[in-house]
């Protein structure tokens, strides 16, 4: 197929050109070259070279480079997915990490693999260039394997900012904050903190941000769309790594990670960008691509691409919806005591008996408590706590782990996960805070981190182990409170959060009171009595009040708490 080109330059539009010197150019748009024609035939050495190098690099970077990663992906029940189990497919360590990640003693801020790998890469490609000239079977050209080097490139960047943009898709990374996080003083935020509340208020704009990360990895999916595909990803991740480090974010190195990609694969359009937009000369693009004669390989390559759009775009999209509307991300999904909700008073507070009155300055006595939606009581004291300087993300399925209504807030606020046995009126509470046991989990293995083995969601736990008791709850209670994970909905049950609820439920080191609590009108007062964290007795009388915000409620907000 032939057509005639009638190119006009924007010069002459605008009527700065008396005459068209411009010929009319014919050419066939060419899809497809075969490697014999494209890219002009044989590459410069600087080329080759730079190919190799970026070659070994780049796979390194696109493989993930733990086991575990392996394992875990193979024990995976498919048939009761989580949104995480994907999540975890789309989201690994990559690059080369034997030697650790540091080089001459530092991390370099977290790219310290990026320079190992790369160095490494270096060495592979001189070796394979002297390997290649020693021998004399120096190729003319790599254009077939920079095909599918592209590819790697193309699904590895497109799975992965697809897992990273569902999380906003559904607004669930940055969720609306709670009512603690509104009763905390703004200097009392974190750089960060301030940052994810700012998007977290708006969610319908997270949602356009999930949206341009997903369609980004969507069209990464195809050849004809790739162009498109990478610059969403590089505009939309470049920012997100400016405001990482501008926020002091943690995650400015896997948003680098799809800004890296993406740049290589811009780079091959480059030289017919510059011809178009800046020598304003014609400019036909040109895709290579392989032929596929044989049916098996027809087969083969439509079956793995259908699989992974299925995968990634429905199937991700149904978990995720599930997951914002029962089991939220980074926010607590059991919903809390119904009468027990709201900002409240301390009318009264005694300590061993001895009425405390109100003091700012008292570090013993609470100054304002509040009881969210879900299963917590946060109250305020004038004593400074752990701050845990994390994101409030990994992967925890217990709520009590789920701490992102902590993360990054000072100011003496105290965060408490409650478990009520409802029969008897006892509250049994655990301070959701673990200080700087918390802080990077985003990038370790989190079932170690609460418990686990680190390769599974099973428990980790040593031949012959006995298991250890802790009998801070009775029995009785506990049949009465029952196990957490039934308590979701049916719908949101996955093999994941039973072995993760499990695996997190072995005992801990926590600050933990005992409180009998008592219901008044409604509510609108609650008396709270029995031991505090340090065994002593308090008497706590709470009166419920209505606070106006200014921020209005939002119209998106994740978990159903009714």
């Amino acid at each position: 197929m032939s057509k005639t080109l009638k190119i006009t330059s924007e010069r002459v539009d605008l009527g700065a050109a008396s005459a068209l010197n411009i010929q009319s150019v014919t050419e066939p748009f060419p899809q497809h070259k075969e490697p014999a024609q494209a890219s002009g035939g044989a590459w410069p050495l600087w080329k080759k070279i730079a190919f190799r190098i970026a070659f070994v690099f780049f796979v390194a970077m696109s493989l993930p480079n733990n086991l575990d990663w392996y394992k875990e992906v193979a024990t995976f029940d498919w048939l009761h997915l989580h949104y995480r189990d994907l999540y975890d497919v789309a989201r690994f360590g990559s690059g080369l990490n034997f030697f650790g990640n540091r080089i001459f003693g530092s991390t370099l801020n977290g790219y310290a693999v990026w320079v190992i790998t790369f160095l490494f890469a270096i060495v592979v490609g001189l070796v394979w260039t002297g390997i290649a000239t020693v021998t004399k079977k120096d190729r003319k050209e790599y254009n077939l394997l920079y095909y599918w080097l592209r590819v790697i490139v193309r699904y590895r960047a497109g799975i992965g900012i697809i897992g990273f943009g569902f999380t906003k898709l559904t607004p669930t990374q940055l969720p609306y904050p709670s009512w603690g996080v509104l009763n905390t003083n703004f200097g009392d935020l974190t750089l960060q903190k301030i940052y994810w509340l700012s998007i977290g208020i708006v969610p319908w704009y997270e949602v356009f941000t999930g949206v341009v990360e997903v369609a980004a990895g969507a069209l990464l999916f195809f050849r004809a769309t790739t162009f498109w595909g990478a610059v969403l990803l590089f505009g939309a991740l470049a920012d997100i790594v400016y405001v990482n480090f501008a926020y002091d974010g943690g995650v400015h190195v896997y948003s680098s990670y799809f800004v890296l990609f993406s740049a290589f694969l811009l780079v091959d359009y480059i030289p017919k960008l510059y011809n178009l937009l800046i020598l304003e000369k014609p400019t036909i693009p040109t895709t290579y691509y392989p032929t596929f004669s044989e049916a098996w390989q027809r087969i083969t390559r439509i079956s793995l691409k259908t699989g992974t759009l299925i995968l990634f775009l429905p199937v991700f999209t149904y978990l995720s919806v599930i997951n914002f509307l029962y089991d939220p991300y980074k926010q607590p999904a059991l919903k809390g005591i119904p009468q027990l909700r709201g900002n409240y008073h301390v009318t009264e507070f005694r300590h061993k008996g001895q009425v405390i009155p109100f003091s700012p300055l008292d570090t013993l006595r609470w100054q304002q408590a509040t009881f969210e939606k879900w299963t917590t009581l946060t109250f305020k004291v004038n004593k400074p706590v752990d701050l845990d300087l994390s994101n409030g993300g990994g992967a925890p399925m217990r709520d009590i782990n789920r701490t992102f209504e902590l993360t990054g807030v000072a100011g003496g606020q105290r965060v408490f996960y409650y478990e009520a046995d409802t029969v008897h009126h006892v509250l049994y509470l655990q301070d959701k805070n673990r200080g700087q046991r918390q802080e990077g989990r985003e990038f370790l293995g989190n079932r170690t981190d609460f418990g686990g083995d680190g390769r599974t969601n099973a428990p980790g736990k040593k031949k012959n182990e006995k298991k250890k008791e802790d009998n801070w709850i009775p029995k009785e209670a506990l049949a009465i409170i029952g196990p957490e994970a039934p308590k979701i909905e049916p719908i949101a049950y996955s093999t994941r959060r039973v072995k993760g609820i499990e695996a997190e439920s072995r005992p801990g080191k926590r600050n933990r009171m005992i409180l009998n609590y008592d219901i008044q009108n409604g509510g609108n007062r609650v008396v709270l009595t029995g031991i505090d964290e340090h065994k002593d007795s308090i008497r706590v009388v709470l009166d419920r009040y209505e606070k106006k915000y200014a921020l209005s409620r939002s119209t998106l907000e994740a978990g159903k708490y009714n």
